[in-house]
C-alpha cells in the first residue's frame, strides 16, 4: 500500500485544492499532481540505508518498508504522468500503462532475486574452488551488475515493462540474506564510503536541474499548495499505517520520511512545458519550489528525529 496510497492521496489533494488556489483546470491539476507525488529517492534511500546499518527501526522493518515503498511509488507516479499528460494533449487513458505496475513491480523483484542467488553461487563456488575473490572486487562485481539491470528495464521496455530499480533492491536483499553476515557486513561497509562521493555527485545533478528562477512566479498560493498536498500526503501513509504493529512515533517518522521530493521532479518538471501544455509553467513553478521545500524539511526532519521516534536494535554479536 505504501507503494500507492500516499501518492494517490497527494494527487487526490491536487485535483480538489488546485483549481480553486492555482485557477487551473482540472486535467492539468492531475498533470500538477503526477509530477508531485512521487518522493525522491535521492533523500530517503541513503537514509533508509544508514538505519539498517545502525540498526534503527529494524525490528519491525521500518526503514525496508519506506525503501520499498518509495522505489514502487515513483514507478506508479511516472506512468500515471504518462497517462495524465497524454490526456491534456487530448488523448485518452491507456488501461495497458496501469496493468504494467504490478507487472514492473512483481518482474523487478523476480528479476533481482534470481540474479543476486547467482551471484551468491558465484561467490560461495569461488570461495569453495579456492579462488577467493576479494571485497573491492565484489563490490565492483555487484555495481556493474546493477548497471546492468537498470539497462535491462530499456532492453525489454517495447516487450514487458520491468522496474530496473526494485530488481538491485531485490538482488541486494537476497545477497544479504544468502551470503555470510561477514561478507554483506563488509560489503555495506564499502558500499557505505562509495555513497560519500556518489551522494554529492547525485545532489550536484539534482542541483543542476534546477532553475531557481520559476519560483519567482509560484507565488504564496503555490506554498499553500504544497504544503496543504503534503497533508493529503500524510493521511495517506497513516491510513497505510493503520492496523499495523507501529506504534505513534513510528507512525510520525514514516510520515517524515515520505515528505521529501526531488530526482523524480527535476527529471520531469519542466516535461509539461516542454510538451506546451498550458499548465507547464506553473507545474515547474510548483515542481522546483516543491523541491526547495520538502527535500531540506524531509532530509533534516528524518536526521534529527529517528532517535527519538525509532527504538534501536541491539546488534547480537
Amino acid at each position: 500500500m505504501m507503494s500507492f496510497v500516499p501518492a494517490s492521496f497527494e494527487i487526490c489533494g491536487y485535483l480538489l485544492c488546485a483549481p480553486m488556489i492555482l485557477g487551473i483546470t482540472r486535467i492539468e491539476a492531475a498533470v500538477m499532481g503526477a509530477v508531485l507525488a512521487a518522493v525522491s529517492p535521492a533523500v530517503v534511500v541513503p537514509r533508509m540505508v544508514q538505519l539498517m546499518e545502525s540498526g534503527y527501526g529494524t525490528k519491525k522493518s521500518i526503514p525496508q518498508m519506506i525503501l520499498a515503498g518509495a522505489s514502487c511509488d515513483d514507478i506508479f507516479v511516472i506512468v500515471l504522468f504518462s497517462t495524465f499528460s497524454g490526456m491534456a494533449r487530448g488523448g485518452t487513458a491507456d488501461m495497458k500503462q496501469f496493468l504494467n505496475i504490478p507487472v514492473s513491480i512483481v518482474l523487478g523483484i523476480l528479476l533481482g532475486a534470481v540474479v543476486g542467488y547467482l551471484l551468491s553461487l558465484f561467490f560461495e563456488t569461488a570461495y569453495a574452488k579456492a579462488h577467493y575473490v576479494r571485497n573491492s572486487m565484489k563490490v565492483m562485481i555487484v555495481l556493474g551488475v546493477s548497471f546492468l539491470l537498470m539497462a535491462v528495464e530499456t532492453w525489454v521496455k517495447a516487450y514487458v515493462s520491468v522496474s530496473g530499480l526494485l530488481a538491485v533492491v531485490s538482488m541486494a536483499c537476497v545477497l544479504k540474506i544468502k551470503c555470510p553476515k561477514s561478507v554483506s557486513g563488509r560489503l555495506s561497509e564499502k558500499f557505505g564510503k562509495l555513497w560519500i562521493a556518489a551522494e554529492v555527485v547525485l545532489f550536484v545533478l539534482v542541483g543542476a536541474a534546477v532553475d531557481i528562477r520559476y519560483t519567482a512566479t509560484a507565488g504564496a498560493a503555490a506554498i499553500v499548495m504544497i504544503l496543504l498536498a503534503l497533508v493529503f500526503r500524510a493521511v495517506g501513509v497513516l491510513v497505510c499505517m493503520t492496523g499495523t504493529a507501529l506504534d505513534k512515533k513510528e507512525r510520525v517518522f514514516t510520515v517524515i520520511a515520505y515528505l521529501p521530493k526531488a530526482t523524480v521532479q527535476a527529471a520531469i518538471g519542466s516535461v509539461p512545458m516542454a510538451m506546451g501544455l498550458a499548465c507547464g509553467q506553473i507545474v515547474l513553478s510548483v515542481a522546483v519550489l516543491a523541491i526547495l521545500i520538502t527535500a531540506p524539511l524531509g532530509a533534516i526532519g528524518m536526521d534529527m528525529t529517528y532517535k527519538k521516534l525509532l527504538k534501536k536494535q541491539e546488534k547480537i554479536s
